[in-house]
């Protein structure tokens, strides 16, 4: 990443528009301009997610100027122009960075494949693995420890395991993961030993209950729609009752429309606004009036401009935004910051 010129180019009457940074973007250049050892302090209390998609947005961060940095980090760091580390290679800063926070052997391990070992047991482990490592980790497997693998992690990892899985094992695997109630410590520990012994990971005892039907539908929640939909007719084909029982915990889009007006305000605070105008593309009409109504005048109008102004947008794309904020009420839930309407109540 290197730092333009424009702060020091002669000012135009038309200055162009300041671009406008994601969360993770914004986190990415403040980490950066911090210098490596503070940034290193920080990385130590990440989440294998966070590390990835924050490391991600670093290597990925391109002509960033002096006047973006001093907009992220704001009035603490007004001199920060000078001082930064961004004018050096991203690829050399994460490197030192990583190493500097985590020694040579752990950060080796996590530029290759943004995975971490040291203190994590085996399954743990595998939350800092590629989708696709762990599947093929898991692919020969007995299907009984698929689902406790899938049941284990989060559940937008786990969907795309299982996406990645033949489609008659998927369906075993989901089966297996919605009767899954709890598993004794020793069989758990038992299968902690052996991925261990595979990622040189720590030990401990783990909790014993994972999976059941809110897992299930958890994790269908992150699938893409043609999966899922596929996923839960064979569900429902093989167990009918169980199928409506994964279907009814199951939060999608749409479902927006029914949370509260309090919430749907809460949740509009924290999901960018390229993002939403993405996802409400895809839309049905009750969802985009109640996010309408839930504006005010002016950011309603602005709104609906970009809409109208955005063109075609892909499928693909469209889905992903939704998940994002999906994926956003979801945790205020989990916070208990919102109640998720309909069927989203008994997710709670």
């Amino acid at each position: 990443m290197r730092m333009t010129d424009e702060d020091n180019a002669p000012q135009s009457k038309l200055a162009a528009a300041p671009r406008k940074l994601s969360r993770v973007e914004s986190a990415a250049i403040l980490l950066m301009s911090l210098g490596e050892a503070d940034a290193a302090q920080i990385l130590k209390h990440m989440g294998p997610k966070e590390v990835q998609r924050v490391g991600t947005a670093m290597s990925q961060l391109k002509d960033v100027s002096k006047k973006e940095v001093g907009h992220v980090v704001g009035e603490f760091f007004e001199a920060v122009g000078g001082q930064t580390g961004l004018g050096v290679g991203a690829d050399d800063y994460i490197r030192a960075m990583l190493t500097q926070a985590l020694g040579d052997e752990k950060a080796s391990s996590l530029i290759d494949r943004i995975l971490i070992g040291g203190n994590t047991t085996g399954l743990d482990t595998l939350k800092w693995m590629e989708p696709r490592a762990v599947s093929d980790v898991i692919r020969y497997e007995h299907p009984q420890i698929q689902a406790i693998v899938v049941s284990y992690l989060d559940p937008d990892q786990a969907a795309e395991i299982l996406s990645t899985l033949d489609e008659k094992v998927r369906l075993d695997v989901m089966m297996r993961v919605a009767s899954l109630e709890s598993i004794q410590p020793q069989a758990l520990q038992e299968l902690n030993n052996i991925l261990e012994r595979q990622f040189s990971g720590g030990s401990g005892a783990q909790a014993s209950r994972i999976g059941g039907i809110k897992r299930a539908a958890d994790i269908m929640n992150y699938m893409d729609r043609s999966i899922e939909g596929a996923l839960m007719d064979s569900l429902k084909d093989m167990d009918p009752d169980m199928g409506s029982e994964i279907e009814d915990l199951m939060f999608v889009f749409d479902n927006i429309a029914e949370i509260d007006d309090r919430g749907i305000q809460a949740l509009l605070r924290e999901v960018s606004s390229e993002v939403l105008v993405i996802a409400l593309k895809g839309g049905e009409e009750d969802v985009k009036e109640k996010i309408f109504r839930n504006m005010s005048k002016r950011a309603g109008e602005l709104l609906k401009d970009d809409l109208e102004a955005k063109g075609p947008v892909r499928v693909s794309e469209v889905e992903s935004a939704q998940k994002e904020i999906i994926a956003v009420a979801r945790r205020m839930a989990d916070n208990g910051d919102i109640v998720l309407g309909g069927s989203g109540e008994e997710m709670l």
